[in-house]
């Protein structure tokens, strides 16, 4: 399941975009809406089962998971759940926490 599956498509036929779309020879770029995905309560989060990780240095989001969901696309999820936009945001020896249901961590996302 990718983040933009319930995502509304755009379609961007912007004066700005003319050239591009010239040498592409489209008449307008299908482009998707930013999703808006929402925090979740602390009720929500009560009922999410979470395991913590310890982060090591050159620990990677798309890594863990691979790890944890057999999926490298799922990394955005362990980054949202912990607040973290990228890695470098994390400190070693820092803990993060990573929803083991997937299909569940979605669901709290509105995805």
């Amino acid at each position: 399941m990718s983040r933009y599956n319930n995502t509304r498509i755009l379609i961007n036929s912007s004066e700005y975009y003319a050239p591009l779309r010239k040498s592409r020879k489209m008449p307008a770029i299908r482009q998707y809406a930013t999703p808006i995905l929402t925090n979740p309560t602390v009720e929500q989060r009560s009922r999410l089962k979470t395991t913590a990780y310890i982060w090591k240095y050159g620990d990677r989001f798309y890594n863990l998971a691979h790890k944890f969901y057999n999926d490298t696309r799922f990394w955005w999820v362990i980054a949202w759940y912990n607040s973290y936009p990228t890695e470098a945001h994390i400190e070693t020896g820092k803990v993060i926490y990573i929803p083991l249901n997937l299909e569940q961590a979605l669901r709290v996302l509105g995805m």
